[in-house]
């Protein structure tokens, strides 16, 4: 059925009719949606949206993650065939996921975008969808958490990153993607005790009470116990996952803004977020893929199945 079906599917970002189902069009051509999901503005029926925010312009080191969600939707080519491994549900054909597309924006007006984010992800909320987004550099995780946390009250915070992101800065209006969850903290719509971050490897020595299991844990107790440990934390309390695609080794995802050695590899990701299934996601991101800074394609891959795992961990709840 699959070979037929690759002799007439082309286009299925345009040409499906329905936001379920698998795709057997050919990887190497036609438009790249992600996952060769609808691309629509009509979220009606639509159980999560995948929308990206192509932004770089908080960046402290390299450039180039605007160009992250036109990567990622072309690497998630690969994936559109069969159902993600290791998940007894089918997302793909069981839930109803839009390509929401990317968020408009004047990229030389910088104070005016943090509210756009908000209002663009609120969009999402009241339309009845969750969103996945795909970044761009880490700074849109703020605006996006304002507003969940309007919706849900203070969030839970899972974040998979080689940095903390919480270094002090009390200025609101600052645009930087190393303070934003410092805000999101000091402001109240993230709560640090049911908060942790995963694969950490430098220094900050203020956590602002945020759980920490760093990367030499994480590769000493194992991904298991990892997963467990982040269980206890989460409880059963509204959380929204990002993931900073340093979190990831360099060897694993060399095509990102601030690489640091010594962090998680790819396995034990995936042994981590499908062992977390059953905690309330609502939401989730993944950000900082720079594809300049790759030419093997590699790191975009990565963001890609760490897109389609936040599909599944959203899917858990309703299909499982």
């Amino acid at each position: 059925m699959a070979l037929e079906d690759a002799k007439t599917q082309v286009d299925q970002a345009f040409t499906r009719d329905d936001l379920k189902g698998l795709s057997f069009e050919n990887a190497f051509g036609g438009a790249t949606s992600f996952l060769r999901r609808r691309y629509t503005k009509d979220l009606a029926g639509v159980d999560v949206a995948v929308t990206g925010i192509p932004f770089d312009q908080a960046v402290t080191n390299r450039p180039g993650t605007r160009l992250g969600p036109r990567a990622i939707r072309e690497a998630s080519a690969l994936q559109a065939f069969d159902p993600p491994y290791g998940w007894p549900i089918d997302v793909l054909s069981d839930l109803a996921i839009a390509d929401y597309g990317d968020m408009a924006f004047d990229y030389a007006d910088i104070p005016a975008f943090p509210d756009r984010v908000t209002a663009h992800i609120r969009g999402i909320l009241e339309a009845g969808a969750a969103s996945v987004t795909l970044g761009g550099d880490h700074y849109i995780s703020f605006p996006i958490l304002k507003a969940y946390a309007e919706k849900f009250g203070p969030m839970a915070l899972l974040q998979f990153d080689a940095h903390t992101d919480t270094w002090a800065d009390d200025d609101m209006s600052r645009v930087d993607h190393g303070t934003m969850f410092y805000k999101a903290v000091k402001s109240g719509i993230v709560d640090p005790k049911r908060s942790v971050q995963v694969g950490i490897r430098t220094v900050n020595e203020d956590t602002l009470g945020v759980n920490i299991i760093d990367a030499r844990e994480v590769h000493a107790i194992g991904p298991e116990a990892t997963a467990d440990k982040i269980r206890a934390i989460l409880g059963d309390h509204p959380t929204y996952l990002t993931f900073d695609i340093d979190g990831l080794d360099p060897a694993y995802a060399p095509g990102t803004g601030t690489p640091v050695w010594g962090g998680l590899t790819s396995a034990q990701v995936a042994v981590i977020l499908r062992r977390i299934a059953g905690i309330d996601i609502k939401g989730g991101d993944v950000v900082e893929v720079s594809p300049p800074f790759d030419t093997t394609g590699a790191t975009a891959i990565a963001g890609a199945h760490v897109a389609t795992e936040l599909l599944c961990l959203l899917g858990w709840r309703k299909l499982a």
